[in-house]
C-alpha cells in the first residue's frame, strides 16, 4: 500500500523485455535506503517487487499483465520514473491510499499554467468515468492528486510547484501517456452495489 507521495524520481538504467515479461533496473538513492529483495516499490504507480538490490539501483521483474496495463512498456534508458516505498504501519498518510494496481493508462491532453500552479488535463477513460468525482483523489503515475475539474470525457488536476519539482510531471507534456489508479473505495462501493441482492 502506498500514499501517492513520491519519494524520489529515479532514472531507468535498462528495460529488458522477453516473451515472459521484462527485467527493469532503476537508478536511485533515497529509495535504495533500507530496501531489500522482496520489498514492494511503486514505479510510476505500479507496485513492483524488488528482485535485486545493487549499489546504485533496484531491479524488478515486470509481468506481462503489468506491461500490458501500464506505461512501463514504453520506458527506455534515461526515462524518469516516480518511486515510492510501501507504507509502513505508523507512517503518516499524507496523500491517499493507493494499492499500486494501475487501472489504465490515459493521455495528457493539455498543460497550462495557472498562477504558480499548473493545470494538467487528461482524457477520462469511459470505462472508469463513474469512479472519478470532483475534489476526489486520483493516482497519476503514482502521485496522489485531487480532481479539480471534471467533464464527461476529461478531468483536470492542479499541480503545485513542489509536486511538479519533486515528480516526473516536470517532464510531462500533452500527448504523453500516464498510469492512472482510481480510488479504491469507489471500486469497492461499486462492486458491493452491483452484487447486492
Amino acid at each position: 500500500m502506498f500514499t501517492g507521495l513520491v519519494e524520489e524520481v529515479g532514472e531507468v538504467a535498462s528495460l529488458k523485455k522477453s516473451s515472459k515479461g521484462a527485467y527493469l533496473t532503476v537508478k536511485c538513492s533515497k529509495v535504495l535506503e533500507g530496501t531489500k529483495v522482496g520489498d514492494s516499490v511503486a514505479v510510476n504507480g505500479a507496485c513492483l517487487t524488488v528482485v535485486e538490490v545493487g549499489k546504485e539501483n533496484l531491479s524488478f521483474f515486470v509481468s506481462l499483465e503489468t506491461l500490458n496495463r501500464t506505461n512501463l512498456k514504453f520506458l527506455r534508458s534515461g526515462s524518469p520514473v516516480n518511486l515510492e516505498r510501501a507504507l509502513r504501519l505508523g507512517d503518516r498518510l499524507g496523500g491517499h491510499l493507493l494499492l499500486g494496481h494501475v487501472d489504465a493508462t490515459t493521455k495528457i491532453t493539455a498543460v497550462k499554467r495557472e498562477g504558480e500552479s499548473f493545470l494538467f488535463k487528461f482524457q477520462l477513460p469511459k470505462r472508469f468515468s463513474h469512479l472519478v468525482v470532483e475534489k476526489g483523489s486520483v493516482g497519476i503515475d503514482g502521485i496522489s492528486l485531487t480532481v479539480a475539474n471534471l467533464t464527461a470525457d476529461s478531468f483536470q488536476v492542479a499541480v503545485i510547484p513542489h509536486t511538479l519539482k519533486e515528480t516526473n510531471l516536470k517532464f510531462r507534456k500533452a500527448g504523453d501517456l500516464v498510469n492512472v489508479e482510481f480510488d479504491v473505495i469507489g471500486k469497492f462501493v461499486e462492486r458491493m452495489v452491483r452484487k447486492a441482492p
